[in-house]
């Protein structure tokens, strides 16, 4: 046997440490009803938007897409909805 020592209590309590994830999903319409200031303060807090998108998604996203992007965060178009993540929370489309 190798002389390799693993306390898998000190690994546990730096595991918990770094999942210690904030922020929820949260579903909603992207129709011009909610301000871009809203959607921002969302993704702000950490929060995953997934919005039905009603209308040209380009037009109806434009006021906190580039923001969003430039933080860090994420914009994918699927399927008539947008997901959009804040940073560090990568949305994989290896599978479409």
């Amino acid at each position: 046997m190798s002389d390799f020592d693993l306390d898998l209590r000190t690994v546990e309590e730096h595991i918990d440490d770094e999942l210690e994830l904030e922020g929820s999903i949260i579903l909603g319409f992207l129709d011009g009803e909610t301000s871009d200031d809203e959607w921002l303060e969302a993704i702000s807090k950490g929060n995953v938007l997934v919005l039905n998108v009603d209308g040209d998604v380009n037009e109806l996203a434009a006021g906190f897409a580039r923001e969003v992007k430039e933080s860090g965060g994420n914009l994918v178009h699927f399927r008539g909805f947008l997901l959009v993540t804040p940073p560090g929370i990568d949305v994989s489309t290896n599978r479409l």
